[in-house]
């Protein structure tokens, strides 16, 4: 009898905006879902949006409320409607903008690193996560016009060895890749999730993602592919 007991990593699958795309994601098994309060986005969600759609959570599937540079007035105002929620700060915000928004809200936080770092947002990543050492985590996403990953992964190779912080790998993930990433980054922080949004969404005539909208079949997919990475890279075989 194989005893081993395979790595936990979390999954997020964010951009949602319809009640049929989170009943898929809870009944996919995942850990949590996120919502995008930054009306520039494609994937944008009222704060009531939100909360009608947060509603339909179990207990233990976690909310994640993503804003890009919102006032603390604002972000208090949806954490009351989303809770207990985690905000995902993914704009310009310094520490000090993300730890005072985050205690007005009483809500923890993570701070989305886009990377290769822009050089207003520290030279590296281990001086990034010294600086954000307050977040619960360190999203890491690609580095694009605008804000967000825009479905770009970015060079995994290229990060430290050891980042003392929890991290959620982002930018570009599928159902085919994610398994690499969790390969290529597992052990270099405290612990290791996965966020995606375009992986999982469905194909328009074009054959590009209808942003906002998710596939199913496609959610189902990429957890088994990272619980299937879990097994692989605990020794155990599927039965």
């Amino acid at each position: 009898m194989n005893e081993a007991i395979a790595p936990r990593t979390r999954i997020k699958i964010c951009g949602l905006t319809r009640e049929q795309d989170v009943d898929a994601a809870v009944a996919a098994g995942v850990d949590a879902v996120g919502f995008v309060l930054y009306p520039k986005s494609p994937r944008h969600v009222t704060a009531a949006r939100a909360a009608e759609l947060a509603r339909r959570l179990p207990p233990l599937v976690t909310p994640v409320l993503l804003f890009v540079n919102a006032n603390a007035t604002e972000i208090e105002a949806a954490c009351a409607g989303v809770a207990p929620a985690i905000v995902q700060f993914h704009g310009d915000e310094s520490p000090a903008d993300c730890l005072a928004a985050a205690q007005r809200a009483r809500c923890p936080f993570w701070r989305a690193a886009r990377l290769p770092l822009d050089p207003a947002q520290g030279s590296g990543l281990l001086e990034f996560a010294s600086r954000y050492r307050a977040a619960q985590a360190l999203l890491l996403d690609a580095q694009v016009d605008g804000y967000g990953g825009g479905g770009k992964t970015f060079d995994w190779s290229l990060l430290p060895p050891n980042v003392p912080a929890h991290l959620v790998l982002s930018g570009g993930l599928t159902p085919a890749n994610v398994s690499a990433g969790l390969a290529a980054l597992r052990g270099r922080g405290h612990s290791l999730a996965v966020d995606v949004s375009s992986g999982v969404e469905a194909d328009g005539p074009d054959g590009k993602p209808i942003k906002g909208i998710k596939d199913a079949d496609k959610i189902m997919r990429f957890v088994a592919a990272v619980h299937a990475a879990d097994a692989l890279f605990a020794g155990i075989k599927p039965s």
